[in-house]
């Protein structure tokens, strides 16, 4: 007998890849933004890192509360999705053969074939069959509100703790340069990292999240400056 070896699939990453992604990438360019932002306003270094700590400080809270409440929304549509086919197949189990059968035959198998697939899934896990291949819900995908509002608060505050620490480090008359300069490679390292961990190609990923970090430091760069000459 041939035994297969398990297969570690990357759509399994998905749920805390997305959240740690999002949480430093968000991390690095807000902070960053409001850092330079400040900066650009000839304010002193100290208040530059006042800015940067407390930018980090709120962005990880809202970071949390914020994944925190979108993810517990999608958990209860899940869950509310998963007690109306509950009651369906209590109600009315052959119907829900015949869709699940359906969904089969749409899928190229044929009709004799996919009801004879859909009434043995159903004989071990019906609710399951249906969540996977009606609803589209499965266990690597399905929602972890906890889980994604402490990796979005970690990941944000690591990726907000690096253009502090950049100004820290820096002389006062180069400080903005240094906190653009390193927040922009450390974002295209972390776009790098997210490709490599997701399977795609590492190129594109990392010009993308470069560039659109260089574009929010600039703005916010240029607005600071403005009000800056304004006050």
């Amino acid at each position: 007998m041939v035994r297969l070896h398990a297969e570690r699939h990357l759509v399994n990453r998905i749920g805390w890849l997305r959240a740690a992604v999002l949480g430093a990438n968000d991390g690095i360019i807000s902070t960053a933004s409001l850092m330079v932002g400040v900066a650009a306003a000839a304010s002193s270094s100290s208040e530059v890192l006042v800015a940067g700590v407390a930018g980090m400080i709120a962005g990880a809270m809202s970071m949390a509360a914020g994944e925190y409440v979108s993810v517990s929304s999608q958990s209860d549509t899940e869950r509310a999705d998963l007690a109306r086919e509950r009651q369906e197949l209590a109600e009315n189990p052959k119907f829900e053969t015949n869709e699940l059968a359906q969904i089969y035959v749409e899928r190229g198998l044929e009709p004799a074939l996919a009801r004879q697939v859909a009434v043995q899934l159903m004989a071990k896990d019906a609710l399951g069959a249906h969540a996977r291949d009606e609803l589209g819900i499965s266990e690597a995908i399905t929602a972890r509100p906890i889980q994604a509002a402490l990796t979005s608060a970690a990941t944000f505050s690591v990726g907000a703790a690096l253009p502090v620490i950049a100004a820290l480090a820096a002389p006062r008359p180069f400080l903005m340069q240094a906190v653009f300069a390193t927040s922009l490679a450390f974002l295209a390292l972390l776009g790098a990292l997210g490709a490599k961990a997701g399977g795609a190609d590492i190129l594109k990923p990392t010009i993308r999240v470069a560039f659109w970090g260089a574009f929010a430091m600039a703005l916010t760069a240029g607005i600071g400056a403005l009000i800056g000459k304004a006050v």
